[in-house]
């Protein structure tokens, strides 16, 4: 299956991407909303949950525009590599994670997305320069 094929069926398949699809997909954490679809010997995430996944996707939306200096990019604008965007989920889950003072395995981004969004008053409000901290130092793994 060509790309624009994969893309065609992905996105009839996906009707509410999961914002966190890599990391999620890496065991980078869990959540329950997350329904998984094989399409073309790929996996893809979709969300449950519409109002999840809005909120997600604006998490992942203000954690792309406040990651320019701890990605290394001149534009916030640019495509990020697959390194970057794992770097930048990853990341922002940990970080995320410790501004809420949570320990152990992120099991439910849906539900610590929820708790954030409850305790800041909005996702706008979250500590982003702690949050870049741990996107800073998030470690991909290297290939073998």
């Amino acid at each position: 299956m060509d790309e624009s094929a994969f893309h065609d069926a992905r996105r009839a398949a996906v009707r509410h991407p999961c914002a966190f699809e890599k990391a999620l997909l890496a065991g980078h954490g869990g959540c329950p909303r997350a329904a998984r679809h094989a399409i073309a010997e790929r996996e893809a995430l979709s969300c449950t949950s519409p109002s999840a996944a809005a909120r997600c996707a604006r998490f992942h939306e203000l954690l792309r525009r406040n990651a320019g200096f701890a990605l290394g990019l001149k534009s916030v604008d640019a495509a990020l590599p697959h390194a970057k965007h794992m770097k930048l989920q990853c990341g922002g889950l940990d970080g995320l994670h410790a501004a809420l003072m949570r320990e152990g395995r992120i099991d439910d981004v849906g539900d610590l997305v929820e708790a954030a969004f409850v305790l800041y008053g909005g996702l706008e409000a979250l500590p982003y320069s702690e949050i870049m901290r741990a996107v800073a130092a998030f470690r991909v793994r290297r290939g073998r």
